[in-house]
């Protein structure tokens, strides 16, 4: 985050989309009343208004977003004014159809929705810069304007665009990647294989629909430049608003969330000035408090403190197969998960439900059904318990444990002609965090190439792509006295997807002591037992590996199958460090065991000293005081040892302090 361009408001911001060019301007002063009765201190406006803002090419209509800034100014609420730039209006796709997307089997895509545009377009990228250049001339100096907002959801819709114009963009973007050599390409993709050796620039195009398995190389080439051709349309406009407003802080809001992939947020994070996310629950997910915090945690590393929730939903979205509402409480705290693991603001979609549109049955502050609702109830009382919060602003936890996360490493794993077609880089990620979560331990998040030296345990659930130059950091990390834990079919690979020979895991076999000559990845529904220094019954599932000992020590072997009697885990101590080798996946209570003995070896405490099953525990640290936030998922409620000031409450508390069942509390801690 930005210490020149930073979000001049106090505590906790607090509110949501805001869209009052859906309803009648009578209505637009309820809102700001309800708004003013909610506690709601920021909204963002503008997000989906092109059509409106610019009803032709060059012409503007700002009349209507006047009044609302002055409205919402006088009511002393702050405006996040956002780039209407998702949704161009229909008379652009009119004049240049040749903007409109194309997808992987060559069919061109229609307008009518949001994103239906190529990020290659450069009538796009042209329309979208007047556009927000002429927002910015107009509302610099508005006092509203608290933050810009950039687009929204980069890559939601539109990913990818497979256009003449997307190939002439990816030709120029690997030119640059490649430093104009053709030949260093051919060798990084290994176009020897089935005849693919390129003699001339042009002869390269997006990897479209065809009879067979592409190039890997390729594919992963392709994601790198689409994630990078979408960043260079948000830094676009981000200049515009700097030129004008320079400070203003500007975000765009990730969706660091189960089911998107298609950014490297890594690349994009340092762009911004502050760093906003949207995050929704996957229906089927029966612990969808673990994705909270997971997300928090990553956004927050990707942040390098506090971060913003741009989005979630009151209850139910409606994107989904099925679009449960959020039971009693949910919503209270899955928003208090997120100011735990480090937002200083909470924002919902959206302000008002809309009684048309596409969105029309995804849930709101305030519902159809108005104020006389659970929703609307539960609504003010978020309000008021972040006001409470106010002096949490700043903090942030502090971690002794790093999770290595990497967006090219997950690409590079799921794409096609795996050994296995069932692995999927967040399951396997997310198999280790839910442990460390549960028992209460603090967790950052970090690139291959970070800088380690304030953790004292690194883990690599999966790291399938590896350059030298993160292999080299997280084998050193060990080596000088660090506690490296790696998961199964981990540095398999370089950035360019080739094998790395000699086998595996080839990158990290040194430092962890052990060489695998032949991989027997599992079939659905196949497990095997495993013996050792495990729990009784010990299981695994989904992967196996024939492993020989090369300095390691074996912790557990397989029982059974055609490896019984080989190591599945083991443990290694390079250098002045320790490092373990996961080379299947453990049951979870046997995985849980086994992380909880390496992080005991790492001297790794967790935030309770007995952690309370079902409560989730987490510390904010700030400059003067520590915040202890206690999270109850059990509906139990539970009695934790903690002294302070219980600031939902404003209660001393001295000894202990009661969660309510399926509440929070967060506990002041004196220094």
């Amino acid at each position: 985050m930005s210490t020149e361009r930073r979000l001049r408001l106090p505590g906790i911001a607090y509110g949501g989309d805001y869209n009052p060019e859906q309803w009648p301007e009578e209505v637009w002063a309820e809102d700001m009343r309800l708004m003013r009765e909610a506690g709601v201190t920021m909204v963002s406006v503008g997000i989906f208004s092109w059509a409106l803002l610019e009803p032709a090419e060059g012409r503007y209509d700002f009349s209507r977003t006047d009044r609302l800034l002055d409205l919402l100014h006088e009511n002393g609420i702050a405006a996040d004014l956002a780039t209407p730039t998702a949704a161009p209006p229909a008379w652009f796709f009119r004049a240049h159809p040749e903007a409109l997307p194309v997808d992987r089997d060559g069919r061109t895509l229609s307008y009518g929705s949001r994103q239906t545009f190529c990020p290659s377009s450069a009538a796009y990228r042209t329309a979208a810069l007047r556009i927000t250049r002429a927002l910015a001339e107009r509302y610099a100096g508005h006092p509203a304007v608290a933050m810009w907002h950039v687009h929204n959801e980069y890559g939601c819709h539109n990913a990818a665009c497979y256009c003449d114009a997307s190939a002439a963009a990816f030709r120029t973007w690997l030119r640059r990647r490649y430093s104009d050599d053709l030949t260093a390409l051919n060798h990084a993709w290994g176009t020897t294989f089935w005849s693919q050796w390129y003699y001339d620039w042009d002869e390269i195009i997006p990897p479209r629909a065809t009879g067979a398995d592409p190039n890997p190389t390729h594919r992963l080439d392709w994601r790198r430049f689409c994630s990078d051709e979408l960043l260079s349309l948000c830094t676009a406009e981000r200049d515009a608003l700097r030129e004008a407003t320079p400070g203003v802080p500007v975000t765009t809001n990730f969706m660091v969330m189960q089911n998107f992939d298609a950014l490297d947020y890594w690349r994009w994070a340092p762009e911004l000035d502050i760093v906003s996310n949207d995050h929704y629950l996957m229906s089927g997910d029966p612990e969808s408090e673990v994705d909270v915090a997971l997300s928090g945690d990553l956004v927050r590393s990707l942040a390098g403190g506090p971060w913003l929730l741009m989005e979630h939903s009151t209850g139910a979205v409606n994107w989904q197969p099925v679009n449960r509402a959020k039971l009693p409480g949910e919503m209270r705290r899955n928003a208090l998960a997120h100011v735990a693991h480090g937002a200083d603001g909470i924002a919902f979609f959206q302000w008002r439900a809309a009684k048309a549109g596409a969105e029309q049955w995804h849930s709101a502050m305030l519902p159809h059904a108005g104020t006389d609702s659970a929703v609307w109830e539960d609504v003010v009382q978020l309000g008021s318990d972040l006001k409470a919060l106010a002096e949490v602003r700043g903090s942030t936890p502090t971690a002794q444990v790093a999770v290595v996360w990497d967006w090219n490493a997950r690409w590079a794993l799921e794409l096609p002609s795996q050994p296995s077609g069932e692995l999927r880089f967040q399951d396997l990620v997310r198999d280790w965090y839910r442990p460390l979560w549960r028992a209460g331990v603090a967790v950052d998040f970090v690139r291959p190439d970070a800088d380690l030296s304030a953790y004292r345990l690194v883990l690599v659930p999966s790291l399938y792509l590896v350059d030298d130059t993160g292999a080299a950091n997280l084998a050193g990390f060990a080596e000088r006295g660090g506690t490296l834990a790696v998961g199964f079919h981990s540095g398999a690979v370089d950035e360019n997807c080739h094998v790395r020979l000699g086998g595996y895991p080839a990158a990290f076999r040194d430092v962890l002591g052990v060489r695998t000559d032949e991989l027997f990845p599992l079939l659905p529904g196949e497990t095997l037992h495993l013996t050792g220094d495990v729990p009784a019954g010990a299981t695994a599932d989904l992967w196996s590996e024939r492993v020989r000992l090369a300095g390691a020590a074996p912790v557990a072997s397989y029982g059974d199958g055609p490896l019984a009697g080989g190591p599945a885990v083991t443990r290694h101590t390079p250098g002045a460090g320790t490092a373990w080798y996961l080379a299947t996946r453990p049951d979870p209570a046997t995985l849980a065991a086994l992380l909880d003995r390496i992080r005991d070896e790492a001297g790794v405490q967790p935030v309770l000293a007995a952690p309370q099953p079902g409560v989730e525990a987490v510390r904010r640290s700030g400059a003067d005081a520590d915040y202890l936030f206690l999270i109850d998922h059990s509906g139990s409620g539970a009695e934790v040892p903690a002294d302070g000031v219980e600031l939902l409450t404003g209660k001393a508390v001295s000894g202990s302090v009661t969660v309510p069942a399926g509440g929070v509390a967060v506990v002041r801690e004196a220094r």
